[in-house]
C-alpha cells in the first residue's frame, strides 16, 4: 500500500482520498495510526462539507472509534443528517484501502454572529506553553510518528508519571501537506491524547483504550498551542473515562470526554 512521504501527516490524493505518512503512527502498533490524526482529518471534512455555509461552525463532534486506524491510505464520505436555519448535523465516515469503515463522527455546527450576544468565558486558568519546558513521549520503538510530529510540554504531570496532566501540544507538520492548519484541526489532533496524558494505570501491565472521543467547543480555537488539562477515572469492573477541559493561550475553549476499556494485559 503506498505511504506518502510528506512532511505532513497527510498528503491530499483528491478531495476525498488521503495518503498517511509515517508521522501519523501511534505508539503501540506499527501498523496503527494514533487517532488524533484522523480526527483532525474528519473535523476537517466538517469544515470543508459540501455546500457548507460560511456562517456555520463545529460546536460539538462526537466519535465513534470502531477498530484501529491502518496506515493505508484513507478515503472521506460525508452526509447531511439534518438542516435547519440555526443548526446542521452532518455524519464523517473514514475508510482504508481494501477494508471496513474504522472511525466515524458526528458532527454539529451552529450558526454564528459576531458580538451577537455579550462573551462569557474566564481568561487563562493554566501556565502558558512559553513558561513550561518540553518533555518527551515514553519510550517508542520506532523513529517517527505521532510522537515526534508533535511538541509537548508538561505544566503538570507528564507521560511517565500516572495521574491527572496539564500538557500543551503543538503540531510540527501540517495536518494535509500543502495546507493551512485550521484552528479546529489543532484541537482535534491533540484531543485525543487526553487520556495518554493523564493515565493512571501503568501501560505495561493494562490496557486503557478509548472507543470514543467527544469535543465540544464554546469559542473557536486560537493560536498554535493547545492545552489538555485532563485526568483520568477508572472503575473496577473495567469501565474508564477521560476527561480534558480544552485550553489555547487565551483560555478555556472546551471540553474533551473519552470512553475507555479497561483491562489487564494478557
Amino acid at each position: 500500500m503506498p505511504v506518502s512521504e510528506a512532511e505532513a501527516f497527510y498528503e491530499r490524493e483528491a478531495d476525498d482520498r488521503f495518503l498517511p505518512t509515517a508521522y501519523t503512527r501511534g505508539p503501540w502498533d506499527a501498523d496503527s495510526q494514533h487517532a488524533g490524526p484522523p480526527a483532525g482529518l474528519l473535523g476537517l471534512a466538517a469544515e470543508q462539507r459540501p455546500g457548507g455555509r460560511p456562517d456555520m461552525r463545529v460546536a460539538r463532534i462526537t466519535y465513534e472509534i470502531m477498530r484501529p486506524v491502518p496506515i493505508r491510505p484513507l478515503t472521506v464520505a460525508t452526509r447531511l443528517l439534518r438542516a435547519g436555519r440555526s443548526v446542521e448535523l452532518w455524519e464523517l465516515g473514514l475508510t482504508p484501502d481494501g477494508g471496513e469503515e474504522v472511525m466515524r463522527a458526528t458532527a454539529l455546527l451552529m450558526k454564528t454572529a459576531p458580538d451577537s450576544v455579550p462573551e462569557v468565558s474566564p481568561g487563562r486558568q493554566v501556565p502558558g506553553p512559553e513558561a513550561v519546558p518540553s518533555k518527551a513521549f515514553f519510550p517508542i520503538p520506532w523513529d517517527q510518528g505521532y510522537h515526534t510530529a508533535m511538541e509537548i510540554r508538561f505544566a503538570a504531570g507528564s507521560f511517565l508519571e500516572p495521574g491527572p496532566a496539564t500538557a500543551w501540544m503543538r503540531m510540527r507538520v501540517p495536518l494535509v501537506a500543502g495546507e493551512e492548519i485550521t484552528p479546529l484541526s489543532r484541537v482535534l489532533t491533540a484531543a485525543d491524547s487526553g487520556n495518554g496524558v493523564s493515565a493512571e494505570l501503568d501501560f505495561h501491565r493494562y490496557v486503557f483504550i478509548n472507543t470514543d472521543l467527544t469535543v465540544n467547543l464554546h469559542r473557536h480555537p486560537v493560536g498554535e498551542w493547545v492545552c489538555l488539562d485532563a485526568r483520568t477515572m477508572v472503575d473496577g469492573a473495567g469501565i474508564g473515562l477521560a476527561e480534558s477541559a480544552l485550553h489555547d493561550e487565551k483560555g478555556p475553549l472546551g471540553r474533551g470526554t473519552q470512553s475507555l476499556y479497561v483491562a489487564a494485559r494478557g
